[in-house]
């Protein structure tokens, strides 16, 4: 079994004051249900510690981060080290975001040095792949989710591959309102289970959590949860209100 896994993004949302009024009004709203789902909050890099100190109080939610470098230190100057994000007790670190890669102009080989980076420090990555506006239109949808997980995670080694979590995020989706029907996304999940199944073994394919992004909302999250290969959702812009992300949650 996989556990239902929801990812909070708030990408650059939030600053201290209300990163701790989120969760301040999160831990009244939310009636935690024993191991039913996973909840993560990845706020800025300047959140992270004052949330690891609020979650220090028992909240049973898990905190990650939105990026790093592949270095450990350096001369890197902006740049943030996986072993700092292990200090502050990161679980989970977004790797390889559609806005990084087109953005900032992040490839599959640096995204592949970042995941080697993290699985180095005990962190489970989270590792984004999806196909763009005009990609899915010329019907090469899977091909470019191959490509991206061959040159992404393919060299993992299947030790530590079980660390892995998997977010397939349609770049035409996300910020747009728009979003993959469940179909779509089911098609692409299984496709990535059936990658793993080739490559790492039908047992790590069995329990490797992929997430759906792009435009995930309270109105749609159950259509999805109700694919047999869609384990969870990186939630974007719906993740900022609290009654909006209490509700996909509990969807």
């Amino acid at each position: 079994m996989r556990t239902p896994l929801i990812v909070a993004n708030w990408k650059m949302n939030g600053t201290v004051e209300e990163t701790l009024k989120f969760l301040t009004r999160f831990k009244r709203s939310w009636k935690a249900p024993t191991s039913a789902v996973e909840v993560v909050l990845c706020p800025p890099f300047t959140a992270l510690y004052s949330l690891s100190v609020a979650l220090s109080e028992g909240l049973p939610v898990k905190m990650g981060a939105q990026n790093c470098s592949w270095q450990e230190n350096g001369s890197l100057t902006g740049e943030i080290s996986p072993s700092f994000l292990k200090e502050l007790g990161c679980h989970y670190l977004i790797l390889g975001h559609s806005e990084r890669r087109t953005l900032f102009g992040e490839t599959d080989e640096m995204i592949s040095k970042k995941v080697a980076a993290v699985l180095q420090q005990e962190i489970t990555p989270i590792f984004c792949l999806g196909e763009t506006g005009p990609e899915r239109e010329g019907g090469k949808t899977l091909q470019v989710i191959e490509r991206q997980l061959s040159q992404g995670i393919g060299g993992v080694e299947r030790g530590f591959f079980e660390k892995m979590v998997i977010a397939y995020e349609p770049v035409w989706a996300i910020g747009t309102g728009l979003s993959a029907t469940p179909q779509q996304a089911q098609e692409a999940h299984h496709f990535i289970r059936d990658w793993v199944a080739k490559q790492k073994g039908t047992a790590l394919a069995g329990t490797t959590r992929i997430l759906y992004g792009g435009s995930v909302s309270p109105q749609n999250i159950a259509s999805f949860m109700r694919e047999a290969d869609i384990d969870g959702a990186l939630v974007g812009g719906a993740s900022l209100e609290v009654d909006s992300f209490i509700r996909i949650v509990n969807y």
